[in-house]
């Protein structure tokens, strides 16, 4: 693995150092240029916690990933760089799922000479487009309202809410067990349960805007407003991967009718 090489792949030209300057900056190229998918799920592919394996995928392969595969690169590189970076367990919608949802997350905290620490996710699709210090508080990252808030028992929650509702993940800002990140990363793989499973995602993020392929409904939401088509046909599907998110997956017009019929369970509609 090279860093000039994924730097490269983000298109971040600046210098880097490990300052909160190099980190707000990479960060913001990562989740512009790498969208966040889950095509090799729908695909049967398997996937991985390895570092290597996500460089593979998303520097050579130019694809995205989820977050086991963009916050594992990104942390690498990170690590590169001279920061010290913490991988972190979390629990997307603890409050909803409870200890199910324990490393169904990865996540990153990172440390800058300063001595600042930091939440900096590029894996979780949305909200975030710059890193936030570990402290309570809340922000404008347009489209979306994010924050972070202290929880009991020493753990914090991360929100997001475009206007719809808050999203969250829990987490205990420490390393996590890399055992349990792989059972879970393979359980959101192959249970036929999980979300990851039964529907197709792609999201992409712009300095004021986020895209967002659920299934076949595309929504652009930004701070004027909201824009949502529902896709028509299979090769509309493989060209708005391709145009909108810069994934050349045409192999995942097969899925399209497992699509449709997941959409038709979620809408009533065909």
């Amino acid at each position: 693995m090279q860093l000039g090489q994924y730097l490269q792949r983000i298109g971040y030209r600046d210098a880097v150092r490990p300052d909160i300057d190099t980190l707000r900056g990479v960060l913001r190229a990562h989740v512009c240029a790498v969208p966040f998918e889950n095509l090799d799920v729908q695909l049967g592919r398997p996937l991985t916690t390895a570092a290597g394996d996500a460089y593979d995928k998303i520097v050579r392969r130019r694809r995205g990933g989820w977050c086991y595969e963009q916050n594992g690169l990104f942390g690498w590189a990170l690590s590169e760089m001279g920061f010290n970076v913490t991988r972190v367990a979390a629990a997307v919608m603890r409050n909803e799922m409870g200890d199910a949802a324990n490393a169904n997350h990865l996540t990153l905290l990172v440390r800058e000479p300063e001595g600042g620490t930091f939440l900096a996710d590029v894996g979780f699709g949305g909200g975030l487009f710059e890193p936030i210090p570990l402290a309570a508080g809340d922000a404008w990252h347009d489209p979306f309202r994010i924050g972070l808030r202290s929880l009991d028992n020493g753990h914090w929650q991360f929100w997001e809410d475009a206007g719809d509702g808050e999203f969250s993940y829990d987490f205990s800002p420490e390393a996590a067990s890399e055992a349990a990140l792989a059972r879970k990363c393979e359980s959101l793989q192959t249970d036929p349960q999980s979300s990851f499973v039964l529907n197709l995602v792609a999201q992409i993020r712009g300095p004021d805007q986020h895209i967002s392929l659920r299934g076949r409904v595309l929504t652009q939401r930004s701070a004027s407003g909201e824009q949502v088509t529902t896709l028509g046909s299979a090769d509309q599907l493989v060209q708005v991967l391709a145009s909108v998110f810069g994934l050349d997956v045409p192999e995942i017009g097969a899925c399209w009718p497992r699509i449709l019929e997941r959409h038709a369970q979620l809408f009533g509609e065909n």
